[in-house]
């Protein structure tokens, strides 16, 4: 079905009845060529008419590729030996006998063949197509990037509407140098009639379909001829296929998309990854060509290899192609990297095609200012929203000295260099590179939209994506040009701005949703981290000290910490923003500070608040202050770790910050813990309340009663604190803060089984225990230091420990107990906060009953309550002194 025009062509004949037979199979000669394992050469010169007696091998094989059976096949052979057959007239149609005579549906369409996951779009284009009342101009148009599987999904759709177009369903494919006359007369042959001039009266009665695969191949042909139609034909719907939209008024216009892949999270099990679209169709084709069913460990290599082909139909069916020879790890190990290298066997002496010529192909349909937004976007590893585009499109600030510098706005070119030589006139070209000025990102998505490039899944801000070998297409051709390095560069700018926009968000009501924010474009921030921390030491000094938070709640302290002293220790960011050196110097600390190497980087700390203190800088002042007080609590400071938890909360209220006063008053809390004055620690946790209540910080608030609860539990109000914490897991339960919901259950189990109250305690051991396996390990935080809720708990084993020892005590078993105490004080010596590890050494003075071990608990009590300057409570000195031991000295 195309529009096939030699210059010699003769009418009449074998020749004339192989043309038409070819276009009522939708077929190009190229590809009759390839499916009859004959020669282009061989098709194009009989149906020119220069080979009259064809081979009968030739012929059974054409005859074979063209899908004739019965009498039409005999009919097809027969003529080709010149033998009595179908008499073909000029312009005309090849009558059939008067017993077989055609019935006036056209030509029709060629069986369409399996399609894998397009049920959705085959309905939808359905009910487009048939929509009442119909619409003035029925054009359908499905567009995107060659291999996509447009024909394919424009077979299925006509096929399924076929009943509901009387007047027939036949199609035309649009080849290179087709005029309008050319268009409507092979449309008035595949539908029946002699001339285009009978159209109007064959499609004046019954509704028919039209398909036009190719618009590309004569866009202007094209268009003239359906606007054409469309005036002669009102009943004529329209369905066509092409990398751009016709460009007609009233056209619809249906991007199609590649297949959908396995996301990331799903597990490498061949059961589940095989009902995504895009396995499937892998799984298939390699069955076609005898590939057994993949072994388990070819599986995730299997969803790899679907992943970094974009789901895209052509390319998943020429790497299937290559597993006649690879398996599935090889295939991955050896074209993982250089998919554009994927191609099909050449047919006769044509050249291999590859993904890079398919590729290219749209690639030059696109005009400059298009290409070079391209270029610019292929260096987006995830999904990525409008406005993250618009950053990356925005033209360079261009300095008065140097009005053209390299890697300049980018948006002109010349056109298509040689391959390997750059694109002429792109960024960064230097003299002649004519600028088109500021870009409208808008219009530019959508053309890569249209032309298939990019796609679009979901309705977040975050779903826009460049397809895989799109983008390594473009950054090929960004390096041909030496444009690469200004493209990284400014993905570098663009993403540390955003880890700045969100970076405030991280501590306070909105921290889970940043922490969502920053998770979205994890591949982005550590691309241009990777880039910046070589080429741009000062925008990665930026970007890192902005992401310190986000790591320590996503528990990759060691390797934020690792980024941040490398970039610190770095002699090129010496003489960067000294806000921004502060505030990595904060993020360094706060980082060490999450295992164990706090003190190592306290002199970081301390550089910062003298840093932000001569910038007058509060919010950077008040997280150094915070991050201060759990260093200096680690090593021992308490005085220092308790001055700049009072500093912090004088700074605040002089500033008037509310969230900031309720933190500050959160971190005094385990001051007066841990020197055993609960009254005052219910006095702040009561201005905690207050204050989080007055900013709207519920998740400070529900923190602060789960620090109320450990204050009754410790004061021995057992029922209080079993009501308290009870309120406060539910809470973090729905706040989803796994790491401080586990020590509120502690609080809880801890406090049932001081109570006596065994079978419930042991009902919240086990849920400890169950969780501990389950949940995650980044703890939620707010940016104080090491107070009592900002504080990811002492480790389960610890808690468990002491609930179990607490409970052998109720049940008179003292032997038994004083294991469990051990225990208890071998699991939280591990812990920051002391307190715990005295606690559990109490419960052990007072199980002990070997005078010996007994002595040596008391030893280690009075070194860790001078270590931690913990007062002991009155209810644990009473514990002591009925062992009796004197504590006093301690």
């Amino acid at each position: 079905m195309t529009p096939d025009h030699g210059a010699d062509r003769v009418p009449g004949g074998f020749a004339e009845l192989l043309r038409r037979r070819r276009l009522a199979a939708g077929l190009t000669q190229a590809e009759l060529a390839e499916r009859a394992a004959v020669g282009i050469r061989t098709v194009r010169d009989l149906e020119r008419g220069r080979a009259s007696r064809p081979q009968r091998t030739t012929v059974e094989l054409l005859a074979a590729a063209l899908g004739l059976a019965g009498q039409d096949r005999a009919d097809f052979v027969a003529l080709s030996r010149g033998q009595a057959g179908p008499a073909v007239e000029a312009g005309g149609e090849a009558p059939a006998p008067p017993s077989r005579r055609r019935p006036p549906r056209g030509f029709g369409l060629p069986e369409p063949g399996e399609l894998i996951g397009r049920d959705r779009d085959v309905a939808d284009l359905a009910a487009m197509l048939t929509e009442q009342p119909p619409v003035a101009r029925g054009v359908v148009s499905l567009v995107g990037l060659a291999g996509v599987g447009k024909t394919g999904l424009a077979l299925k759709v006509a096929r399924e509407v076929a009943d509901d177009f009387p007047g027939g369903t036949s199609g035309i494919v649009m080849i290179e140098g087709s005029t309008e006359g050319d268009v409507l007369s092979v449309v008035a042959t595949v539908f029946g009639v002699g001339r285009a001039s009978d159209l109007a009266g064959r499609f004046s009665d019954t509704p028919s379909l039209l398909l036009v695969d190719a618009v590309e191949r004569a866009p202007g042909a094209a268009a003239e001829a359906l606007n054409r139609l469309a005036e002669i034909a009102p009943t004529l719907r329209v369905l066509t296929t092409g990398r751009h939209p016709v460009g007609l008024s009233g056209e619809r216009v249906r991007p199609v998309t590649p297949l959908e892949v396995p996301p990331a999270d799903v597990p490498a099990d061949l059961a589940v990854v095989a009902d995504y679209p895009a396995v499937a169709l892998l799984l298939a084709r390699l069955r076609q060509i005898g590939r057994e069913p993949p072994q388990p460990d070819e599986v995730v290599a299997l969803v790899e290899l679907v992943r970094r082909l974009g789901g895209l139909p052509l390319a998943i069916e020429l790497a299937a192609a290559h597993g006649r020879v690879l398996n599935l790890n090889e295939l991955l190990d050896r074209y993982g990297n250089r998919l554009l290298d994927l191609g099909r066997p050449p047919v006769g002496r044509e050249a291999v095609v590859t993904l890079r010529d398919t590729v290219a192909a749209s690639y030059r349909l696109l005009d400059a200012d298009e290409r070079a937004a391209l270029r610019r976007l292929s260096v987006l590893r995830n999904r990525w929203s409008v406005e993250l585009a618009e950053a990356m499109l925005a033209p360079d600030p261009v300095p008065a000295e140097d009005p053209t510098p390299p890697g300049g706005p980018g948006f002109a070119e010349g056109g298509d260099a040689p391959s390997g030589a750059g694109d002429a006139g792109g960024a960064g070209a230097g003299a002649g590179d004519e600028r088109s000025g500021p870009v409208d990102p808008v219009r530019l998505l959508d053309r890569l939209l249209a032309h298939g490039l990019i796609n679009s899944r979901g309705t977040g801000p975050l779903r826009f994506r460049v397809l895989d070998v799109v983008r390594d297409f473009a950054a090929e051709r960004a390096t041909a040009n030496g444009e690469l390095a200004a493209i990284r560069r400014r993905h570098a700018s663009v993403f540390a701005a955003l880890a700045a926009r969100v970076a405030p968000d991280l501590a306070g009501a909105r921290l889970v949703e940043a922490v969502g924010r920053l998770d979205e474009v994890a591949g982005d921030l550590w691309t241009a981290l990777a880039y910046s921390a070589n080429d741009d030491p000062h925008t990665a000094l930026r970007l890192a000290g902005n992401l310190a938070r986000w790591w320590r709640y996503r528990g990759r302290d060691v390797a934020g910490r690792q980024w941040l002293r490398r970039l610190l220790d770095d002699p090129r960011t010496g003489d960067a923003d000294p806000a921004a050196r502060a505030w990595a110097e904060v993020g360094v600390a706060q980082l060490a500070q999450e295992h164990g190497a706090g003190p190592q980087e306290l002199p970081a700390a301390e550089a910062a608040v003298a840093t932000f203190q001569r910038l007058s800088d509060v919010s950077g002042e008040l997280a150094a202050r915070n991050v201060l007080c759990g260093l200096w609590t680690a090593i021992g400071g308490h005085d220092e770790a308790r001055r700049h938890g009072e500093a912090a909360l004088e700074l605040a209220t002089r500033a008037g910050r509310i969230r900031d006063m309720a933190v500050a008053q959160n971190n005094l809390t385990w001051h007066e813990i841990r020197v055993g004055d609960l009254a005052a620690a219910r006095r702040r946790l009561a201005a905690v309340d207050r204050l989080a209540g007055e900013c709207g910080e519920e998740r400070l608030r529900v923190l602060a009663r789960a620090n109320l609860a450990e204050a009754a539990r410790l004061e021995g109000r057992y029922a209080d604190a079993v009501r308290h914490g009870r309120q406060v897991v539910a809470a973090l339960a729905d706040l989803g803060d796994p790491g401080h919901r586990r020590r509120a259950l502690g609080t809880v189990g801890l406090a049932l089984a001081q109570d006596g109250r065994i079978d419930e305690a042991t009902a919240v051991l086990a849920e400890l225990r169950a969780r501990k396996s389950v949940d995650g390990a980044g703890p939620a935080e707010l940016e104080s230091g090491r107070s009592r809720a900002d504080e990811v708990p002492p480790r389960d084993d610890g808690i468990c420990a002491l609930i179990e020892a607490s409970l052998a005590m109720w049940r008179g078993d003292r032997e038994w107990a004083a294991e469990w105490y051990a225990a208890a004080v071998r699991a939280c010596e591990g812990s920051r906060d002391l307190r715990d590890v005295a606690e559990a050494l109490v419960g052990l003075v007072a199980s002990t009953d070997e005078p010996a071990a007994r002595a040596a608990a008391v030893r280690r009590l009075d070194q860790v309550c001078r270590e931690g300057a913990i007062v002991l409570l009155p209810r644990e000195r009473a514990l002591v002194d009925a062992a009796g031991v004197d504590p006093a000295e301690s």
